[in-house]
């Protein structure tokens, strides 16, 4: 089926969607030998130049939706390049296929990550409007009262809105350090820290444990991979209505 030009360049891994929109808009991309505009639909079988040079659109096609678990280690950052030079998680995926990021950690936080194939289920996953649940487990150095756990789950404005976790429960610990549960259903900027800061609490250790129905697999070591079970990849599409 013809897709935008913008969406296959980007799943062929040449850059961004917006990036790619732009290009277009300056008359730097053909189809066809045509020069190419914003709204041209195209499949990958199709000639596509960018700068005159003719781009491999069927590069990284896969017609099987896949879905890998990354247990991120602290330390490594989400993103491909890094200009402070630091370890990227994108060092520790399989060859051969372009990753696209579900959601994000900061440098500091670790556990479960999702990577895919299928840019559409990337996309859908981390929309609000899918209201994903995302859970993670959160030690917090203070003591936390019941009219703050009260608070967490009302909401509180933060700098770029109003905010508030859907669940919050103990999760055990002794003295100053206490573990708690807590689940989000969007994926703002360190979304989980700045609820806890906005009550003065600081949070000393974060890990995402679960995303939707995946759980972190209690065997899966830090920095390791590992591949979701067809039934699985099925009930995600079916979550967010890409499968019937």
């Amino acid at each position: 089926m013809p897709e935008r030009l913008q969406k296959l360049i980007a799943n062929a891994g040449y850059g961004s969607r917006r990036w790619a929109e732009r290009i277009i808009e300056q008359g730097r991309i053909t189809l066809n030998n045509q020069q190419a505009k914003l709204g041209d639909k195209a499949t990958i079988t199709d000639q596509v130049t960018i700068d005159g040079r003719l781009i491999d659109l069927k590069r990284y096609h896969e017609d099987e939706t896949k879905v890998i678990i990354l247990n991120k280690q602290a330390g490594y950052v989400c993103s491909t390049k890094d200009e402070e030079g630091r370890k990227s998680v994108f060092d520790l995926l399989p060859e051969n296929t372009r990753w696209v990021m579900v959601g994000r950690h900061d440098i500091n936080t670790s556990g479960l990550l999702l990577f895919t194939n299928n840019g559409d289920l990337a996309n859908k996953l981390m929309h609000p409007s899918s209201e994903v649940d995302r859970e993670y487990a959160v030690r917090v150095l203070g003591k936390v009262k019941n009219k703050h756990i009260v608070q967490l789950t009302k909401g509180i404005e933060l700098e770029d809105g109003f905010a508030k976790f859907h669940r919050v429960t103990q999760g055990g610990g002794e003295g100053a350090n206490r573990w708690y549960k807590v689940v989000l259903r969007e994926g703002r900027k360190r979304e989980v820290r700045r609820l806890w800061e906005a009550l003065d609490f600081k949070v000393s250790r974060l890990i995402r444990v679960r995303f939707g129905d995946i759980r972190l697999p209690d065997g899966l070591r830090a920095n390791t991979v590992e591949y979701l079970k067809p039934k699985q990849v099925e009930a995600l599409l079916k979550l967010v209505k890409l499968l019937a």
